[in-house]
């Protein structure tokens, strides 16, 4: 491997934890990400002179501090920002925090650089791809090819979204009380929809998006780790191990999308399955200790560990998903949550059961224009031998969506 090539990857793996250790100094994270890439280029320059150090993600590291330290002291008075910043500059360990073993608070800067990145002030296509630049070490092009935008698009995205959070003086810092809870909705909600991305594209020619998938897998388990005492932090990390876990059996050879009743369950991957069991019970442990209701994160995970555990698509225990839909449903009341439930009920009860809920959904604004809505009727409809009524349902639904993929598949039923 050569000087340069040890470079990038090095930076692609820490490139998230030195912004965040500078921009704890210099509290902004588009001030930050500079000094991370003026580190990066000294090490291009000196590296293939001097050779790689034995630790090369402290040396990125080291550098972009001392030039966030030089920032500093250029800007204010060295005196004034070591006595309101001491142990941030120097790195020295002052008196110590009164606070520091209180279990809610968490002294992490990569914390610190998610709660920014996902911050409310932005909006949501601003965080993601916020999220992806600075925590995924993602490139502009890699996150525009991902979305199937364009760089000049992603990049004023990038942009506004620092500028945005320097307007709205966005401390770099964790929320505490009750502002975390609220808070962490926007932090989770960005790693969910990343994930779904790459699960279901919404448009394109392909069906999955894998590294969108991985993104987001690993941005949940950071997450996780960093904050253990938060139940739906294990539960979404749970939901998107679990949902991963069925990825090589999502696809045919030529990239058609599965059905999860058509699928190779022996193709699922039992690592990820493990993992998706273990952060589920994690989460209910945590719920339990914390005096917490299990949230939409965990109750999604619990509803694919049903599906986890069925060995064929029959064994399914469809009256437990019921149920839990149901909860998820009175915890978070939304007509694609009931759409679900209404497939849930249709296995459970019958075609005939689902479909009834289902016309009760018809006339939600919500749903207009949403493609599974004739796509999950025209499959009880042909279930229930009704197949001119089903066809129809199925040439609707292609019409809506924007997945090459699945318009093909919606098709072929059709046809079918």
């Amino acid at each position: 491997m050569t000087a340069a090539s040890a470079v990038e990857a090095v930076f692609r793996i820490e490139s998230a934890r030195i912004i965040a250790g500078v921009a704890r100094i210099v509290r902004d994270v588009g001030i930050a990400e500079e000094l991370a890439q003026d580190a990066l280029v000294a090490a291009l320059e000196q590296w293939p002179e001097s050779g790689v150090p034995d630790n090369p993600g402290a040396w990125l590291m080291a550098t972009a501090k001392h030039r966030a330290i030089d920032l500093v002291r250029r800007r204010e008075t060295y005196a004034r920002k070591l006595a309101e910043m001491g142990r941030d500059l120097d790195g020295v360990s002052g008196e110590p925090d009164p606070g520091a073993a209180d279990p809610d608070r968490i002294d992490d800067d990569l914390l610190r650089l998610i709660f920014t990145a996902c911050h409310p002030v932005l909006s949501t296509d601003a965080r993601i791809a916020l999220t992806l630049r600075l925590l995924g070490g993602l490139t502009t092009e890699e996150i525009a090819r991902a979305f199937l935008t364009t760089e000049p698009a992603v990049a004023q995205r990038i942009v506004r979204a620092k500028r945005a959070l320097g307007r709205a003086g966005v401390p770099f810092e964790v929320p505490y009380g009750p502002e975390r809870a609220a808070r962490l909705g926007s932090v989770l909600e960005v790693i969910y929809l990343v994930f779904n991305e790459g699960y279901a594209a919404t448009v394109g020619d392909d069906w999955l998006r894998p590294g969108l998938c991985e993104d987001a897998l690993r941005l949940a388990r950071l997450l996780a780790g960093l904050m253990p005492r938060e139940p739906e932090a294990h539960g979404l990390a749970a939901l998107l191990e679990l949902q991963a876990s069925r990825t090589a059996a999502r696809t045919g050879p030529d990239g058609a999308p599965v059905l999860l009743a058509d699928q190779n369950r022996a193709r699922w991957d039992r690592l990820l399955i493990r993992r998706g069991f273990a952060a589920l019970l994690r989460a209910s442990e945590t719920a339990a200790e914390t005096g917490q209701a299990l949230g939409p994160y965990a109750l999604q995970s619990a509803i694919a560990a049903c599906h986890a555990r069925a060995a064929r698509y029959e064994d399914t225990d469809w009256a437990a998903i019921v149920a839990l839909y149901g909860r998820l449903a009175a915890l978070t009341p939304s007509p694609v949550v009931e759409l679900n439930r209404a497939v849930a009920v249709s296995m459970a009860e019958g075609p005939a059961a689902g479909l009834v809920l289902v016309d009760a959904l018809a006339a939600d604004p919500a749903l207009k224009g949403y493609h599974l809505l004739p796509s999950v009727r025209g499959d009880l409809l042909e279930r229930m031998g009704r197949t001119d009524e089903a066809r129809a349902e199925f040439v609707r639904a292609a019409e809506l969506t924007r997945n090459e993929r699945e318009r093909a598949l919606l098709l072929g039923r059709a046809g079918r």
